[in-house]
Protein backbone atom coordinates (compact mmCIF):
# COMPACT_ATOMS: atom_id res chain seq x y z
CA UNK A 1 0.00 0.00 0.00
CA UNK A 2 1.43 3.36 -1.05
CA UNK A 3 1.69 5.92 1.72
CA UNK A 4 2.03 9.64 0.99
CA UNK A 5 3.10 12.09 3.70
CA UNK A 6 2.54 15.74 2.85
CA UNK A 7 3.93 18.74 4.69
CA UNK A 8 4.49 22.46 4.28
CA UNK A 9 1.02 23.94 4.02
CA UNK A 10 -0.18 26.82 6.13
CA UNK A 11 -1.21 30.45 6.21
CA UNK A 12 0.82 32.93 4.20
CA UNK A 13 0.33 36.56 3.24
CA UNK A 14 -0.20 37.59 -0.38
CA UNK A 15 3.14 37.77 -2.12
CA UNK A 16 4.65 35.21 0.21
CA UNK A 17 6.20 31.82 -0.44
CA UNK A 18 5.67 28.23 0.66
CA UNK A 19 7.30 24.89 -0.08
CA UNK A 20 5.23 21.74 -0.06
CA UNK A 21 6.80 18.32 0.33
CA UNK A 22 5.41 14.84 -0.23
CA UNK A 23 7.27 11.65 0.63
CA UNK A 24 6.05 8.42 -0.95
CA UNK A 25 6.66 4.94 0.39
CA UNK A 26 5.29 1.43 0.46
CA UNK A 27 5.30 0.50 -3.22
CA UNK A 28 7.16 -2.38 -4.78
CA UNK A 29 6.89 -0.52 -8.08
CA UNK A 30 8.62 2.65 -9.26
CA UNK A 31 7.09 6.09 -8.91
CA UNK A 32 6.73 7.48 -12.39
CA UNK A 33 4.75 10.70 -12.28
CA UNK A 34 4.66 12.69 -9.06
CA UNK A 35 2.93 15.98 -8.55
CA UNK A 36 0.40 18.27 -6.99
CA UNK A 37 -3.25 19.05 -7.59
CA UNK A 38 -5.42 21.48 -5.67
CA UNK A 39 -9.08 21.95 -4.86
CA UNK A 40 -10.59 25.23 -3.76
CA UNK A 41 -13.99 25.39 -2.03
CA UNK A 42 -16.79 24.84 -4.53
CA UNK A 43 -14.40 24.01 -7.36
CA UNK A 44 -13.12 20.86 -9.02
CA UNK A 45 -9.69 19.46 -8.30
CA UNK A 46 -7.18 20.86 -10.77
CA UNK A 47 -3.61 20.26 -11.83
CA UNK A 48 -0.89 22.40 -10.31
CA UNK A 49 2.26 20.66 -11.54
CA UNK A 50 3.68 17.23 -12.25
CA UNK A 51 7.15 15.82 -12.79
CA UNK A 52 8.22 12.49 -14.26
CA UNK A 53 11.03 10.27 -13.08
CA UNK A 54 13.02 11.73 -15.96
CA UNK A 55 12.37 15.27 -14.66
CA UNK A 56 9.95 16.29 -17.39
CA UNK A 57 7.63 18.90 -15.88
CA UNK A 58 4.13 20.12 -16.59
CA UNK A 59 2.53 23.20 -15.01
CA UNK A 60 -0.88 24.79 -14.97
CA UNK A 61 -0.78 28.11 -16.79
CA UNK A 62 -2.01 29.88 -13.65
CA UNK A 63 1.11 28.91 -11.65
CA UNK A 64 3.78 28.39 -14.31
CA UNK A 65 5.66 31.62 -13.61
CA UNK A 66 5.39 31.29 -9.83
CA UNK A 67 6.01 27.64 -9.01
CA UNK A 68 8.81 25.14 -9.36
CA UNK A 69 8.31 21.41 -8.98
CA UNK A 70 11.23 19.12 -8.23
CA UNK A 71 11.85 15.63 -6.91
CA UNK A 72 14.46 13.58 -5.13
CA UNK A 73 14.24 10.11 -6.64
CA UNK A 74 16.46 8.61 -3.95
CA UNK A 75 13.97 9.78 -1.30
CA UNK A 76 10.81 9.31 -3.42
CA UNK A 77 9.92 12.87 -2.49
CA UNK A 78 8.37 15.61 -4.57
CA UNK A 79 8.54 19.31 -3.75
CA UNK A 80 6.54 22.32 -4.86
CA UNK A 81 8.08 25.72 -4.32
CA UNK A 82 5.44 28.43 -4.61
CA UNK A 83 6.15 32.15 -4.63
CA UNK A 84 4.23 35.37 -5.22
CA UNK A 85 1.22 33.64 -3.75
CA UNK A 86 -2.23 35.10 -4.38
CA UNK A 87 -5.51 34.70 -2.49
CA UNK A 88 -6.78 32.62 -5.40
CA UNK A 89 -4.09 30.06 -4.65
CA UNK A 90 -5.99 29.21 -1.47
CA UNK A 91 -6.95 25.54 -1.65
CA UNK A 92 -6.29 22.09 -0.33
CA UNK A 93 -3.20 20.80 -2.12
CA UNK A 94 -3.06 17.06 -2.83
CA UNK A 95 0.03 15.05 -3.56
CA UNK A 96 -0.30 12.61 -6.47
CA UNK A 97 1.86 9.71 -7.60
CA UNK A 98 1.58 7.14 -10.33
CA UNK A 99 3.44 3.85 -10.12
CA UNK A 100 4.77 1.83 -13.03
CA UNK A 101 4.47 -0.59 -14.63
CA UNK A 102 1.00 -1.08 -13.17
CA UNK A 103 -0.10 2.57 -13.70
CA UNK A 104 -1.89 2.90 -10.37
CA UNK A 105 -2.71 6.40 -9.09
CA UNK A 106 -2.47 7.44 -5.45
CA UNK A 107 -3.47 10.58 -3.58
CA UNK A 108 -2.34 12.14 -0.34
CA UNK A 109 -4.69 13.36 2.39
CA UNK A 110 -4.21 16.98 1.36
CA UNK A 111 -2.61 19.99 3.01
CA UNK A 112 -4.33 23.36 3.38
CA UNK A 113 -2.73 26.43 1.85
CA UNK A 114 -4.38 29.73 2.78
CA UNK A 115 -3.22 33.01 1.27
CA UNK A 116 -4.64 35.90 3.23
CA UNK A 117 -3.62 39.11 4.91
Amino acid sequence: QVHLVESGGGLVQPGGSLRLSCAASGSIFSFNVMGWFRQAPGKQRELVATITSGSRTNYADSVKARCTISRDNAKNTVYLQMSSLKPEDTAVYYCYVQTVPNYENYWGQGTQVTVSS
